[in-house]
């Protein structure tokens, strides 16, 4: 539970600024086009992340390494906070997103202290602390925002990252003194690569972590879009607290983590892909229901979070030894999908109206359950730790 807070409150950073943006700009006399570099850079900075900061996992003591980055975390937030610039701002905000990634070396960390017949159950929880995370960021933000203002927020989370390292320094086991010695840091690198061309469960599974978040990215990116106007014509604060729903469906999926254990994880993809799909049924009648909108975000978190949860519990089992590689290069298809999600559905939003949006929603989804059809089975957990008792591209475990 408290790898998940950690998850959790990392990652909602990354979130933060969303609905936050015309205020920010306006502190800071920001023009439009910098406003909207706000996310953009936040988002580059924790994809940077992803590939250059989680792999480190592998390489040095993850109880450090995660104390690390959440105390520089600390100070890009206080950075943030403090901005008197639009540079300074903009500075901070690459650098927080940049180090929010210490969520992804936390899961890779939990998994790493896991027995493999229960990994699956853990990795689920840590993971629903990001996914809860990343829904309930915007409406933390608005209403810290309307109570004490926009800096307020990174003020609040710079004060909550600083006692979690606390923490966590007193919490997390220390490494163990027969540890092999570190790999450098370009051969770490490298090695990230050389993973995804030698493991086909990787670029599978990551294939269908890029399509479930794309997806995702397409809803949460877009549905503030029609909620504003008529006839619902919702508060900024109304639809940030429609993430509160998405929680359901986060917390529900964890029940992925235990069908993976047991041995059902190309079935649990398969129901989850095929219930993603369905979602957008219910979301297509989003103007005229507000029920059909719940609905249909419930059945979607569901569905993304039991991939997300099975998509990294296979492919830690493929080499434990690089886990955190191979929790970063799967997370990089991940991003990659949040972003096409995002610009995709914000363009046909404006260029078709929701309609369209639903079809691309439907579209990432759909094609998700065709490659898991035509795959028609992948290793299970079991295979998977077999398999991961080989020696790892980088020549050790």
């Amino acid at each position: 539970m408290l790898f998940a807070v950690a998850c959790g409150a990392a990652v909602a950073n990354v979130y933060f600024s969303q609905p936050l943006l015309v205020t920010m700009g306006h502190d800071l006399a920001m023009s439009p086009a910098l406003v909207g570099s706000v996310v953009t850079l936040t988002h580059v900075g924790y994809g940077l992340g992803l590939f250059f900061l989680v792999p480190l996992g592998d390489m040095v003591d993850r109880r450090r390494l995660v104390v690390a980055q959440l105390l520089l975390l600390v100070g890009a937030l206080a950075a943030v906070a403090t901005a008197p610039t639009a540079a300074v701002l903009l500075a901070g905000m690459a650098a927080m997103g940049l180090l929010a990634v210490v969520a992804q070396t936390l899961v890779a960390f939990a998994a790493s202290l896991t027995a493999p017949a229960e990994r699956g159950r853990v990795v689920g929880l840590v993971t629903s602390g990001v996914v809860i995370g990343i829904l309930l960021a915007r409406t933390a933000s608005g209403l810290l925002a309307d109570l004490a203002g926009w800096r307020s927020v990174y003020l609040a989370s710079a004060v909550l990252t600083a006692l979690l390292a606390l923490v966590l320094h007193r919490v997390l086991p220390r490494p163990c003194s027969t540890a092999a010695a570190p790999l450098r840091y370009g051969r770490l690198l490298r090695s990230t690569v050389t993973l995804f061309t030698q493991e086909r469960l990787l670029r599978l599974r990551a294939l269908f972590g890029l399509l479930v978040f794309a997806s995702f990215s397409t809803l949460w990116s877009s549905v503030a879009l029609p909620l504003s106007e008529a006839p619902h014509s919702l508060s900024h604060s109304a639809i940030g607290a429609l993430g509160l729903v998405g929680v359901v469906g986060a917390l529900a999926a964890t029940v992925a983590g235990r069908l993976n254990d047991r041995g059902h994880s190309h079935r649990t993809t398969g129901i989850a892909l095929a219930l993603l799909t369905v979602s957008w049924l219910p979301l297509a009648f989003t103007r005229g229901s507000l029920g059909a909108l719940l609905v249909g975000v419930v059945l979607l978190d569901l569905a993304v979070q039991a991939v997300h949860v099975t998509n990294q519990t296979l492919i830690y089992a493929l080499h434990p030894a690089a886990g955190s590689r191979l929790i970063g290069g799967y997370m990089v298809c991940y991003a990659i999908g949040s972003a096409t999600g995002a610009i995709a559905a914000t363009f046909l939003y404006t260029a078709a109206g929701w309609g369209a949006v639903c079809a691309l929603g439907a579209a990432f989804s759909g094609l998700g359950f065709a490659l898991w059809a035509l795959v028609r089975s992948d290793a299970g957990p079991r295979a998977a730790t077999a398999r991961g008792v080989r020696r790892a591209p980088d020549g050790k475990g």
